[in-house]
């Protein structure tokens, strides 16, 4: 067994752990769930930024972004934001999707090996770029979580069953707080992105940007549309939980879409 594998093993069980620990703790009345939760969470962190760096910097002065990688990549970034997150707001029920996604990440990327070589010296812009398109991805993609439960949570109240889960959650209110928070802060982040891209990237065609692009602009509009209607009409409930996982689908198709079809079906 070598090291990185070892690395791995140890930060999916950390993951889970976690995960499992923010499930089960809670149910049994005891008050320190959440210290237990982070500590866990922040082993399993540590341990997936070895795994990344043995992935991604495998090879001197290359980076290897292959689709596995970048997703394993976001999603730790967004178990550690989440992490952080959690010792202001009320986001332990995220954990619970964030948490387990991550460790799949990690697994897919023992599984699966993909390319997708770049240099490491690609200059501070581009590299700007990259990290805010990241720090972009992963608040909205915490934003479509915080949807998700928020959709369950409305359909468990519409029909009067108020089970273990329900009662886990923060009110309503609180949740769709968050949820426009956490919007309107990837929504900045993301238009940093798509002004930065269009200053420090002058090939869109011969580096296969054209469909991250297109589709990052229509995601960005659909978000600009949905902090407008919240502002404007007061848009919230079914309405703000569709615009909010429409934009984040179409945001979804533009970072691993392209790279989908490229490296894994085409084999580019």
């Amino acid at each position: 067994m070598n090291v990185q594998f070892m690395f791995g093993l140890l930060a999916i069980m950390f993951y889970l752990g976690a995960a499992g620990a923010q499930y089960y703790l809670p149910r049994t009345g005891l008050l320190k769930e959440k210290k237990s939760v982070f500590i866990l969470g922040f082993v399993a962190i540590l341990l997936h930024a070895v795994v990344l760096y043995f992935d991604i910097f495998a090879v001197d002065k290359e980076i290897n972004l292959g689709i596995f990688n970048a997703a394993s990549l976001v999603a730790g970034v967004i178990a550690f934001m989440l992490l952080l997150t959690l010792l202001h707001k009320p986001v332990e029920s995220l954990i619970l999707m964030a948490f387990p996604l991550a460790a799949l990440t990690i697994a897919l990327e023992f599984i699966f090996e993909t390319h997708r070589v770049v240099k490491s010296d690609l200059g501070m812009g581009v590299t700007l770029h990259i990290f805010i398109s990241i720090l972009a991805y992963s608040f909205l993609t915490i934003s479509a979580f915080q949807a998700i439960f928020l959709a369950y949570q409305e359909r468990q109240l519409r029909h009067k069953r108020l089970g273990w889960i329900l009662r886990q959650l923060p009110p309503l209110q609180v949740m769709e707080n968050l949820l426009f928070q956490m919007v309107f802060l990837g929504f900045i982040l993301l238009s940093l992105s798509l002004l930065t891209g269009f200053i420090f990237f002058n090939d869109l065609f011969g580096q296969h940007l054209v469909h991250k692009t297109f589709f990052s602009l229509i995601a960005w509009l659909v978000f600009a549309l949905l902090l407008w209607g919240r502002w404007r009409y007061g848009w919230r409930g079914q309405t703000a939980i569709r615009w909010n996982l429409g934009g984040f689908f179409l945001l979804l198709l533009a970072y691993f879409g392209s790279k989908f079809v490229l490296e894994v079906i085409l084999k580019r």
